[in-house]
């Protein structure tokens, strides 16, 4: 059985390689193409939509689709946990449908940020640091975020405390974002696309954990198992890793 597809951002970078991975598809079908103004009104008749916009539209965007009762794939960057949470109740007033908000869809990424959860509750330093192409609007990157809060509750379950850091003047923001303790930096350089390592620190020893995507490409996979699996499990799901079973 063929499954109705809508992009919404078809015209930007992620959306247009949606289209195509879409389309390459043979289980899938692209029926409409949404960009920036556009009404979206019944979604071309799609089951499932994938959206790659901003933060502002992306709410309004999965909202329209959750109304409907459309299956909603979310790559857009923004989407904190207050946000979701926000979501959950109207999207469960609707039963049955589904809302997968994923902060990176790159199955080594997925996996990146498992074996930082991992590896953080054995070691007393952490630090997360991102590195993304200069056109990248928001810092830090939902990945990054998605990492280090990550870290912090497993940092919190094995009874650690404050990462160490004497630091007390920083009035240029050297030291990087804070992101529930947990130091983060954000590096936009042109060449890159979208890279991730994670340092992790103990007396004598450091472990690094390191993703890299250097093509859009990297992502389709995991964009195409979430237009699959997102209508079997309703309610708004944060993570690609819930629906690859890690």
């Amino acid at each position: 059985m063929t499954t109705k597809v809508a992009v919404i951002g078809a015209k930007g970078r992620m959306g247009a390689t949606a289209c195509e991975a879409v389309e390459g598809a043979e289980d899938l079908e692209l029926v409409a193409r949404f960009d920036d103004g556009d009404d979206l009104g019944d979604l071309g008749g799609a089951q499932v939509v994938v959206d790659f916009t901003v933060l502002a539209a992306s709410e309004r965007n999965v909202r329209h689709c959750v109304e409907r009762g459309v299956h909603v794939v979310v790559g857009t960057s923004g989407w904190t946990d207050d946000k979701a949470s926000e979501l959950r109740g109207e999207v469960e007033a609707k039963g049955g449908v589904g809302v997968l908000i994923a902060p990176n869809f790159a199955i080594g990424a997925v996996l990146m940020m498992q074996f930082a959860k991992q590896a953080a509750r054995f070691y007393e330093s952490v630090e997360v640091v991102e590195l993304h192409h200069p056109r990248k609007v928001d810092a830090p990157s939902g990945t990054a975020t998605r990492t280090a809060e990550l870290i912090a509750r497993s940092r919190a379950e094995a009874g650690l405390g404050a990462v160490p850091d004497a630091t007390t003047d920083d009035p240029d923001g050297a030291r990087g974002a804070n992101v529930e303790g947990i130091p983060v930096h954000a590096v936009r350089l042109r060449g890159l696309v979208a890279h991730q390592e994670v340092l992790l620190g103990n007396e004598g020893e450091m472990l690094t954990i390191r993703h890299d995507s250097f093509d859009r490409v990297s992502f389709m996979p995991g964009v195409l198992t979430g237009v699959r699996e997102v209508g079997k499990h309703p309610g708004v799901t944060v993570g690609l890793e819930h629906v690859l079973g890690l």
